[in-house]
């Protein structure tokens, strides 16, 4: 088998892959995502969020401003926390946004830079879905127990973690329960398998 060291794209299946695109590229992460049409059934919660981390609150809230002008809704309302300062938003295809900065206070003119894509995949058993991407190669670059586990992707646009499934829904500000596609594929430089949630790689 071989090892596997990045995600290379993300796909996003939607109903509208004009209308996505479109969405994609004026919310400025559109060099980053694909979009394939697809009728597949799905409900509720899909099983993953896509977070930008950036650096100060400012561009924040101009990747939500620009979300929001492109149809998307809200699921959380930007708002500083104790780690910091975001919110997340739904795509009009569905899929979950998260913009986030660790960053309290502007240090400089608001930029449309992101600094890391984080793709979280909501699994039913942490441990284990850790030690399947281990076994495929993944090292790991931060662990808490069984809540939360970070990969090291050094060669990747998009990062990728992994959290339990309900932890992830009220992350997002919704409801745990979901049915059917997760309507994403995660392309990689290994051969394509499905993991233990059913989430799809591909080649």
């Amino acid at each position: 088998m071989i090892g596997m060291t990045s995600i290379k794209f993300v796909t996003l299946e939607v109903p509208d892959a004009t209308v996505a695109d479109a969405f994609y590229t004026a919310f400025g992460v559109g060099e980053h995502v694909r979009v394939l049409p697809s009728e597949a059934p799905t409900s509720g919660f899909r099983g993953y969020i896509l977070s930008l981390v950036v650096s100060q609150p400012s561009t924040v809230d101009g990747f939500i401003g620009a979300a929001l002008d492109g149809g998307a809704s809200v699921l959380k309302p930007v708002k500083k926390s104790f780690w910091g300062y975001g919110g997340v938003v739904q795509a009009p295809d569905g899929a979950i946004w998260k913009v986030a900065t660790s960053s309290k206070k502007d240090t400089g003119p608001a930029t449309r830079q992101i600094d890391d894509i984080v793709l979280l995949l909501g699994v039913a058993d942490v441990k284990a879905s850790k030690q399947f991407y281990v076994d495929r190669g993944l090292a790991v670059a931060k662990s808490f127990g069984s809540k939360y586990v970070e990969f090291a992707t050094p060669e990747s646009s998009v990062k990728l973690a992994l959290y339990g499934r309900r932890a992830a829904a009220k992350d997002a500000g919704v409801s745990p329960d979901g049915t059917g596609s997760h309507r994403i594929v995660i392309g990689s430089d290994t051969e394509p398998f499905t993991d233990p949630d059913g989430f799809a790689w591909a080649a």
